[in-house]
């Protein structure tokens, strides 16, 4: 397999900044195989949506977030659930992102975790972020799923979680992550 350092761009669906996605993320961040790093990519100052805006040209926050994200070896996306599906801030950002060039999710290989106060645990929000990214020719990692429900019970003051579990999966996936990158670098050194 490919070796060197492989760069993990995260975006957070919450914009709060001491939300339990944000703290998920960040836990995500820590839980890395050695090589690997996580910079994490702001998109609350993203305009909302509008054709007529993109004809004048892409704005600032959004081009640097597509480049941050292209650039990277992979993407992680942590999201909330907001009536059973992903934040609007968070659509907001992958409606923007994919209509740039180049368009950043394509071929990238994609975590997907979230956490909630529901019992989901952002599960349906994930399903729709699974749905988007297929369309956008990117490549969700299948396994582990990582939804952490009652996230309020989960995540001390600091940030800090405290479910065995969910810790393990979130390192599960980043080390699945940091598996399907060596396999696309593999593949590409070879075709």
């Amino acid at each position: 397999m490919s070796q060197g350092p492989i760069t993990i761009a995260g975006l957070c669906g919450s914009l709060r900044k001491a939300s339990f996605n944000r703290m998920a993320l960040a836990q995500f961040g820590k839980s890395l195989p050695e090589g690997a790093t996580l910079t994490t990519v702001e998109i609350g100052e993203f305009p909302l949506y509008n054709q007529e805006i993109l004809d004048a040209g892409v704005p600032a926050p959004v081009a640097r977030t597509r480049d941050i994200i292209h650039g990277a070896d992979a993407l992680v996306i942590a999201t909330p659930e907001y009536n059973y599906s992903t934040s609007g801030v968070l659509k907001n950002a992958i409606d923007w992102l994919s209509r740039t060039n180049p368009q950043p999710f394509a071929a990238k290989p994609i975590a997907l975790l979230g956490a909630s106060i529901g019992l989901f645990g952002s599960g349906r929000a994930q399903y729709h972020l699974r749905q988007m990214m297929v369309f956008l020719d990117g490549r969700p990692i299948n396994k582990p799923e990582v939804m952490i429900a009652t996230a309020q019970q989960k995540f001390a003051a600091d940030g800090t979680l405290n479910d065995e579990m969910a810790v393990k999966l979130i390192r599960d996936l980043g080390a699945a992550l940091v598996r399907e990158v060596h396999r696309f670098r593999a593949a590409a050194a070879v075709g």
